[in-house]
């Protein structure tokens, strides 16, 4: 399994310029559980001196002296080992007065933690801040995986801390083209592997122990001691209180209903009361609104966005009870009718701004038309529309494909756009390079992986 360190180039690079720059530094990191934030932390303080301190959710007074002891054992200050400290604006006081003699860390993991149950320690930090610790070579880092109360406690405009930050960053899911280094599995097992679970490290790190699909799923997923069976329900269960409501509203989602009325009468909810929590999931990255692109409307779409809940509310939640008597049993067509539409999110986020960077690229709906993929660049007058098939195509069946794609294009309005282009994906299409030689764009798996 491969355990080395993938991708984050650009995040370290981030980091490395803010501990370069002179004065204080405040550097505020988040991202969901098992993002890899931990590790990233690890690979940028290597080699360089600082406090690295766990945050635990005990009482605030064991937290503070336990803060206080790493410090003075970094400073090697034997008084501040002695002091009787009392309030996080006398331990960041003292920190600011007597800095190291050169550059520095603190870092502080789930950060959180010590915020919710001692919000004063965001004032503390503020003053002291304010009064000393910006012109410090202190670099503070304050790292946190709640996101809810991370946005709330050190990113939103009525922090204490707000303003006071020199960096935050967003750690997010890898790319396929990175998450595939964790596994050892075929090619065409990998992508379903990373269309179940998206690209967390953690996860991937799991899922790198088993040769195929099906073990993964059928161990992690489908046993009640697997390791994903509960763990959708454990980041709700962080994050919010009302968990009924919002396992409601996924499962809503998950069904096929995407519209807020059609989600609210599934619920039982007033569709008046439904947005609050919707905005909440959005804003952690669970859900997400879509809109079509070239269309002038205001009335989106909503879909699940991270890839395990995605699954877990298609295949693990309706089927807990067969799990439990260990009588679980997926028809391989389950599959294909869920991979689908997760190809083609894949295909529209990943593969096609790679090979057509300069494009804005969606989705395009009307009335009952539809159209996986369309693409415009405003400066060369450029439209794509394309179509993303999980299945293995004939020649035939590509050309029919094509020529309907052609029909449905026609009601997209894009007189600006004077040259088209027509764009076909799928597992597999047979007699490619003689459609490609007719002027179309085709890829499959092969091209692909």
């Amino acid at each position: 399994m491969i355990r080395d360190f993938v991708d984050r180039e650009s995040e370290l690079r981030l980091l490395e310029e803010e501990w370069e720059k002179p004065g204080g530094r405040m550097i505020i990191l988040y991202g969901r559980r098992r993002i890899g934030k931990t590790r990233l932390i690890g690979e940028f303080i290597r080699d360089k001196p600082g406090v690295l301190y766990f945050a635990e959710d005990t009482s605030p007074s064991l937290q503070m002296r336990q803060l206080q002891a790493a410090c003075a054992a970094f400073l090697n200050d034997s008084l501040m080992a002695s002091l009787e400290i009392g309030s996080w604006e006398q331990l960041f006081t003292y920190l600011a007065k007597h800095p190291p003699d050169s550059r520095g860390y603190l870092v502080i993991d789930e950060f959180t933690y010590l915020a919710k149950n001692d919000p004063s320690i965001l004032s503390a930090l503020q003053k002291t801040w304010d009064t000393d610790l910006a012109g410090s070579p202190w670099c503070i880092l304050l790292c946190g995986s709640m996101l809810g109360l991370m946005s709330d406690l050190a990113l939103s405009s009525t922090s204490p801390i707000y303003g006071r930050r020199t960096r935050d960053m967003l750690l997010e899911a890898l790319q396929f083209s990175d998450a595939r280094q964790f596994l050892s599995v075929p090619p065409i097992d990998a992508l379903k592997i990373y269309l179940s679970i998206g690209g967390v490290p953690e996860y991937l790190l799991k899922a790198g122990d088993y040769e195929t699909f099906s073990d993964f799923t059928t161990r992690e997923f489908f046993n009640r001691y697997g390791y994903f069976y509960r763990e959708p329900y454990f980041i709700l269960s962080q994050e919010f209180r009302e968990l009924k409501m919002y396992q409601s509203i996924l499962q809503a989602i998950a069904y096929g209903n995407t519209s807020p009325a059609p989600i609210a009468q599934f619920c039982g909810l007033d569709s008046r009361h439904l947005y609050p929590y919707l905005e909440s999931m959005i804003r952690l990255g669970i859900i997400e609104r879509e809109l079509p692109v070239l269309v002038n409307t205001r009335k989106g779409v909503y879909r699940i966005k991270d890839r395990l809940f995605n699954f877990w509310y298609n295949f693990v939640f309706p089927k807990r009870q067969s799990i439990e008597l260990n009588q679980v049993s997926i028809p391989a067509e389950d599959y294909d009718h869920y991979f689908g539409p997760q190809f083609e999110v894949f295909v529209r986020s990943e593969v096609i701004p790679k090979l057509f960077p300069e494009y804005t690229i969606g989705r395009w709906w009307y009335g009952e038309e539809e159209i996986d993929i369309v693409g415009y660049d405003d400066r060369s007058g450029t439209i794509l529309f394309g179509e993303c098939k999980w299945s293995v195509l004939t020649r035939n069946e590509s050309q029919k494909i094509l020529a309907s794609l052609k029909t449905k294009s026609s009601h997209v309005r894009h007189s600006r756009y004077t040259e088209e282009k027509f764009l076909l994906v799928a597992r597999k299409i047979e007699g490619k390079e003689a459609l490609r030689k007719e002027g179309y764009v085709l890829l499959d798996l092969d091209d692909i992986l």
